[in-house]
């Protein structure tokens, strides 16, 4: 692909998920990486250094600067959570497109007030959740679509936790309350609530009412909660996200004639391909369990991995606004909304002594 049609990306901040990404902007076909920046330039310089960034990669050595810098397009935000209001908006400000990790906020209010600044200067802003990129995630929604195979969705069960060690549990900015203060909540919970609402269509559940029972830090951060999700027709759903149980990240979905089963959905354990498990229309013989078609494996091949793709459709979306005049796409920062909604109203359940927290009207 041209090089002029490469949209040029600027890495705002030096996180340890920055690695991944960086790499995934080198492979993206569509992007490449024009400047990083951190609050030292010693840090910028020897992150460029360790992770292969071209010799043309400009320095920065505040954040300030690299939002100034008119050679870039857009920016990888992976600061902390409580930095993404200020910086968000700042960039959106200066007209840069926004590739945001998550949680996008550490509440509703504060991403409105984000999107606010992304629609009034026309940027485009996309959370960081990789998963929904990977072409199996397409796979998924076609068979929790088929009426005939899986018919309505009743339920869905979603999880993700890992154990963390004594130091991150100690040291982890995801651990403290003035960086990352959603702890477990906005870092797993955040991807078992998005595979929740994306088995649902994106419908927000009626009632979020968390599970008795949730761990928190001496600061007060989650470490392990869980919580029910009901919807108006009777859907229901059930997560559950830890920093001290072992890595697990599944989902299992429901349906009146068939159910799906994902065991890897966060991140895949292959980068080159990525399965799911379905079946269809079982029922009980005598002795044992029969099927009309015995659960069956899919595996989906991708070339490029699943952050790869995330930035390829970020950098194609950039594109269509600046070489082409198209508005930002709105579904993206819409499902990043949902999300955090979910997020916030199951923090407000643990924090009303797990109280049925109403999402109506919000």
């Amino acid at each position: 692909m041209a090089t002029e049609t490469q949209i040029r990306i600027g890495v705002m901040g030096c996180a340890d998920i920055a690695r991944k990404v960086s790499r995934a902007i080198n492979l993206a076909p569509n992007a490449k990486i024009v400047a990083v920046a951190s609050r030292s330039l010693e840090k910028a310089k020897s992150f460029a250094l360790s992770n292969n960034y071209p010799e043309s990669t400009k320095i920065h050595g505040s954040y300030e600067s690299i939002l100034e810098d008119p050679e870039v397009d857009a920016l990888y935000v992976p600061l902390p959570t409580s930095l993404h209001v200020e910086w968000a908006i700042r960039a959106a400000e200066k007209g840069k497109h926004i590739l945001l990790e998550k949680p996008v906020a550490m509440n509703v209010a504060e991403f409105d007030k984000i999107v606010a600044a992304c629609e009034a200067n026309g940027v485009q802003i996309m959370d960081g959740t990789m998963w929904v990129h990977n072409p199996r995630t397409a796979k998924l929604k076609e068979f929790l679509s088929d009426s005939e195979r899986f018919g309505q969705l009743k339920t869905v069960q979603s999880c993700f936790s890992f154990a963390g060690d004594e130091d991150f549990l100690k040291n982890d900015i995801r651990v403290k309350p003035g960086l990352d203060g959603l702890g477990a909540l906005g870092d797993a919970g955040w991807y078992a609530i998005r595979a929740t609402l994306l088995a649902n269509n994106f419908e927000l559940p009626q009632t979020v009412t968390a599970f008795p029972g949730a761990v928190l830090n001496e600061a007060g951060v989650i470490l392990s909660c869980g919580a029910s999700l009901t919807w108006e027709d009777g859907r229901n759903a059930t997560i559950y996200c830890s920093f001290l149980a072992n890595l697990t990240m599944e989902i299992t979905a429901i349906g009146t004639k068939g159910t799906l089963r994902v065991h890897d959905f966060i991140i895949p354990f292959k980068e080159t391909e990525a399965s799911f498990t379905t079946s269809t229309k079982a029922w009980f013989n005598e002795l044992v369990t029969a099927w009309v078609n015995p659960p069956s494996e899919h595996t989906v091949k991708t070339e490029l991995p699943q952050e790869a793709c995330m930035v390829r459709e970020f950098a194609r979306l950039v594109g269509e606004i600046k070489n082409n005049g198209a508005k930002p796409d709105g579904f993206w920062p819409s499902i990043s909304r949902k999300t955090q909604l979910v997020v916030d109203a199951v923090k407000e359940s643990v924090d009303k002594n797990y109280e049925q927290i109403s999402l109506s009207g919000r």
